[in-house]
């Protein structure tokens, strides 16, 4: 039996980066993590353990601040692009490149009604992300968004499931629906304007989820992703993962009371994780398994 070793990487994970432009009297801020990963020629450090190939994870980070610097960050695309370009085009024996980059948002502090020059509070969970795959000439941009936490009071439903001697759960026509939106896209090219694609594909995830009256929260996902590509050329396919924030009804007979869908109890778990994605049929989905090798499944 022959052992040998299969598809690898190494990187470094995490680097916190957060720039302040000085320019003026407003003060512009990033907040950034960056997880860089290099692939390639690296039998060696694995199998004897000489070093020569490895460009170290210390020189990676370092690389992540000096480009912020030099180049500034720009849009978070553009930005993984130029560094994973540059570790591929800098080391003939590093022939491919993974730079995950969240953004953590800010927003200006209001004194007066005014947005402050240089105060801000955090703008609460959500992050825009992007994951840059380089390899040899190609590239690859998979860009999304975490924790986009909605919620709709009514317009949702859940009836019709099977049932077995372990279902208690009770069918209803009138649902609170709840969750928080994990949604990756895949663009078909690298030469596009980040910021305004990313703006106008969460805003149709956002007006999908709380138009479409749904009847299952797998509707719904298939609803956003699909809108999006009725929209946006640009993508190839969209990934969901959308957990179900279980919102239950309390039982307030016991005080004489009813509850007519105006009383809750939000559960934090266990909950229902809903995913999938939803795909142009022209594409083939075996076409860009780099794009995504390693990131998670949805």
């Amino acid at each position: 039996m022959a052992i040998t070793l299969g598809p690898n990487q190494y990187g470094k994970a995490e680097v916190r980066l957060v720039t302040v432009e000085r320019e003026g009297p407003v003060r512009h801020l990033r907040d950034l993590t960056v997880s860089t990963s290099l692939r390639g020629r690296l039998e060696r450090t694995h199998l004897t353990g000489d070093n020569t190939d490895v460009v170290a994870t210390d020189t990676q980070k370092n690389t992540v601040y000096a480009f912020a610097k030099e180049k500034r960050v720009g849009e978070i695309e553009d930005f993984a692009l130029r560094l994973g370009r540059h570790f591929v085009g800098s080391f003939e024996q590093i022939t491919g490149a993974r730079v995950l980059i969240s953004e953590h948002g800010w927003d200006r502090i209001d004194v007066g009604g005014t947005p402050h020059d240089h105060a801000f509070s955090r703008a609460g969970g959500e992050q825009r992300t992007t994951a840059v795959t380089i390899q040899d000439d190609r590239a690859w941009v998979v860009s999304g968004l975490t924790d986009l936490v909605v919620l709709k009071s009514t317009g949702s439903e859940f009836h019709g499931f099977p049932r077995d001697r372990y279902t208690t759960l009770a069918e209803t026509d009138d649902r609170i629906l709840a969750t928080a939106v994990t949604a990756r896209w895949r663009y078909r090219s690298t030469d596009l304007d980040w910021s305004g694609s990313f703006t106008e594909i969460r805003r149709i995830l956002l007006e999908t989820f709380a138009t479409k009256h749904s009847l299952s929260l797998q509707q719904t996902l298939y609803a956003m992703g699909e809108a999006v590509l009725e929209e946006r050329d640009e993508v190839a396919e969209v990934r969901l993962s959308l957990p179900n924030k279980h919102h239950f009804l309390v039982d307030l007979s016991p005080f004489g009371l009813t509850n007519d869908n105006e009383v809750f109890y939000a559960a934090d778990r266990p909950y229902g994780l809903i995913e999938g994605t939803v795909l142009r049929d022209d594409e083939d989905p075996k076409d860009a398994e780099l794009a995504w090798y390693t990131l998670p499944a949805f």
